[in-house]
């Protein structure tokens, strides 16, 4: 069993990953899909060096801003590590790893570009998905054309429908065992808009420029919350005081996109000093 903290940005994750690392021996994987990142640093809030010292940490500085990483790659990276160390605590605000970590990945078939091709190039694609799956089509917009053709490309690789995969991998037992705990703060607006306003006394700037500098504007990394409005300012295009203000109000939408995933990962929600609760799951996790 691992030990899994969850919740929005700013909540006091990390810094309470690494105490309880610390505290009992672990090691740390982070569940952040920014943090893969080389050199997105002071804009993700990874753990310093300093930070880390200690404590192994896994799944930061895995590739460049315009390498690949996804959660079928993060399941592989955490597996490993699950594998190799006894007490592992799992922690970060993608909730799309954290769950695919614990529920395992839904098994699709890979895609056949020659089979694609044809598909795309059929006029009704919502009406041929209808046909064979209307549980998917029925999800589905009719110009949504990518998921109307995974639907489709599924169905004729494998003679099952994409929904009916899905659902069976809803009923399937979990792949892992996790004591989570899901991190929030009354105070998550004014957490936020501290740490943009630290972040950028950091030099969260100059890593921007550095990143231009290196050619990964065009990256999809740099596409994300205070990256691309700092990079707008950098190319002369909104003043730093603007920029800076709608890095605060993007990353506190995106935090209460966050809060609806402890609806989805069904953990424990700690109380607003969560080190007792955060001890509770570890012995939950480690002592049976």
């Amino acid at each position: 069993m691992i030990v899994g903290i969850g919740g929005p940005t700013a909540a006091g994750k990390s810094a309470l990953a690494v105490r309880l690392a610390k505290a009992w021996d672990a090691v740390v994987v982070s569940a952040d899909a920014m943090m893969v990142y080389r050199g997105m640093d002071i804009g993700t809030a990874k753990p310093t060096p300093e930070e880390q010292a200690g404590v192994p940490h896994f799944g930061l500085d895995v590739v460049d801003p315009d390498g690949a990483f996804d959660a079928a790659a993060f399941v592989r990276l955490a597996g490993e590590v699950i594998a190799r160390f006894p007490r592992v605590i799992a922690v970060g605000g993608t909730h799309l790893y954290l769950r695919s970590l614990v529920r395992g990945l839904v098994e699709t078939p890979p895609s056949d570009p020659e089979l694609r091709a044809a598909l795309e190039a059929e006029p009704d694609l919502w009406d041929r998905l209808s046909a064979v799956d209307p549980a998917l089509a029925a999800r589905l917009h009719p110009h949504d054309r990518v998921r109307l053709v995974r639907g489709l490309e599924a169905h004729a690789a494998t003679g099952q429908t994409l929904s009916g995969l899905h659902a069976a991998h809803a009923a399937a037992p979990d792949q892992i065992s996790v004591a989570g705990l899901w991190l929030d703060r009354p105070d998550l607006d004014a957490r936020i808009d501290a740490r943009v306003t630290e972040m950028v006394g950091m030099g969260y700037l100059t890593e921007v420029e550095r990143l231009l500098t290196l050619s990964f504007g065009a990256c999809k990394p740099m596409r994300t919350l205070g990256y691309r409005h700092l990079a707008a300012h950098l190319r002369g295009e909104t003043e730093l005081e603007e920029a800076t203000r709608c890095t605060r109000r993007d990353t506190r939408r995106f935090a209460r996109k966050q809060r609806n995933w402890r609806k989805v990962l069904s953990w424990e929600l700690a109380p607003e000093d969560p080190w007792d609760a955060a001890n509770r799951a570890a012995e939950r996790a480690w002592t049976r």
